[in-house]
């Protein structure tokens, strides 16, 4: 385990999760009420024995820095680590970094240990249980150099991903990226039980690390999904490792909504209960959530939250959540706060006209993300009046239909969006 190293990219600006993403990198966004989604592969690494970690950051660091400093604090006789590898200018480059496989190769000369003999990489905005022990056994049983971990998909959903074509001894003979018709990819078909199936890549890739260094050191391109991983198929042994659980990549503002609301079903597509498989995130030591009169229904509700006389149904929310008497919440996402507010600030920002931090009385939020710190006055309705598909403006975002309140902002009493 210990000749394991895993790298969780950080990912670059972001722009499919504007706004979640305008002061924050996409690992550091918040998930299902106290996590953020770099919890997830540092979770999966360090339950599958893997604890030597770097997460490799650039664009909106601070937040994400912050989290891992304050959350991964492994023991010291483990000679295991959690720790950033920032973007940096140095004598060989000034520039940053420039994808995937460009932010690896600049890096290369921080991890070159001797009993390092394997390189994990992993996304960091992706939904998933794995032990990538069972992926490193296949790896060596199969003799491989590049093993590519892959997930089943309907022939319907082939155009969102990545499609290999293997063998029968799971070995990669050819890749096509998001292809259009499945006529481009008929041959690469497999059937299962439930019928025809297709292998999507997952962007989780285990390197033999002389192999890594070798592809890295040849070439220029910056991208593993595209342009490294392909071109390997012809030189390099790479294999396919199935995945046969739940997995989503969640790097959009549709799927990042619809995965999240998932979770507060009866049976979630991931159990966050399991106490042998939790997911870890940074103990904040918060009172339990104070709720008074309220009608719940299918929502998942966050350490320190306080709920007065409201009704929410179908949601998530926060950590520090404050929602105020005769609201009502449906089909959205509360992200909380950052930090609780004094009753004289309260009072103070009343005298001023501001709303307090949260929810105020009497407002209808409908198919919402509000993320935190937001300041949402009495009265206000945020339920896309309008039926747009996509709008920006200074206080909300629209996409795909779903309206979105940045960080921070404050929504005057009496707004209907």
């Amino acid at each position: 385990m210990k000749e394991v190293l895993c790298l969780v990219l950080g990912g670059g600006r972001g722009t499919r999760l504007n706004p979640l993403t305008k002061d924050r990198s996409k690992p550091a966004v918040p998930f299902s009420g106290k996590y953020r989604l770099v919890d997830i592969p540092i979770s999966n690494s360090l339950h599958s024995g893997f604890n030597h970690i770097y997460v490799l950051t650039q664009f909106n660091s601070e937040s994400l820095n912050k989290h891992i400093a304050r959350t991964y604090k492994l023991d010291d006789f483990s000679q295991g680590f959690v720790e950033i590898m920032a973007a940096e200018q140095s004598m060989e480059s000034a520039d940053w970094f420039q994808g995937s496989a460009d932010a690896v190769r600049r890096c290369l000369k921080h991890f070159n240990y001797p009993g390092i003999k394997y390189v994990l990489v992993l996304s960091g905005d992706q939904l998933y249980k794995m032990d990538f022990g069972r992926l490193l056994t296949f790896h060596n049983e199969k003799k491989s150099q590049i093993t590519i971990a892959c997930n089943p998909v309907k022939p319907e959903l082939i155009r969102n991903f990545g499609i290999m074509h293997v063998d029968l001894k799971s070995k990669i003979k050819g890749f096509v990226e998001k292809p259009q018709d499945e006529k481009q990819v008929s041959q690469m078909s497999l059937t299962g039980e439930s019928g025809n199936f297709y292998l999507a890549s997952m962007g989780i890739y285990l390197f033999n690390k002389d192999v890594l260094i070798e592809i890295l050191s040849n070439n220029k391109k910056t991208d593993f999904g595209r342009e490294v991983i392909p071109d390997s198929f012809a030189f390099k042994d790479t294999y396919a490792y199935v995945h046969n659980g739940y997995w989503r990549d969640i790097g959009t503002i549709k799927a990042f909504y619809q995965e999240s609301l998932r979770f507060t079903e009866s049976m979630p597509p991931l159990d966050l209960f399991d106490e042998q498989w939790q997911f870890f995130t940074r103990p904040r030591y918060l009172p339990p959530a104070k709720i008074d009169r309220c009608s719940i229904e299918k929502t998942i509700v966050g350490e320190g939250s306080i709920l007065c006389s409201c009704r929410i149904k179908h949601s998530v929310i926060g950590l520090r959540s404050r929602i105020e008497k005769s609201s009502r919440i449906e089909d959205s996402i509360i992200m909380g706060a950052d930090f609780y507010q004094s009753m004289d600030d309260i009072s103070g920002d009343e005298k001023k006209g501001i709303p307090s931090i949260g929810i105020g009385q009497n407002c209808l939020i409908r198919g919402a993300i509000i993320d935190k710190n937001a300041r949402i006055g009495r009265g206000s309705k945020i339920v896309n009046k309008n039926k747009k598909e996509s709008f920006e403006s200074e206080s909300y975002t629209i996409k795909d239909g779903i309206v979105i309140i940045p960080k921070n902002t404050v929504i005057a009493p009496g707004t209907v969006i």
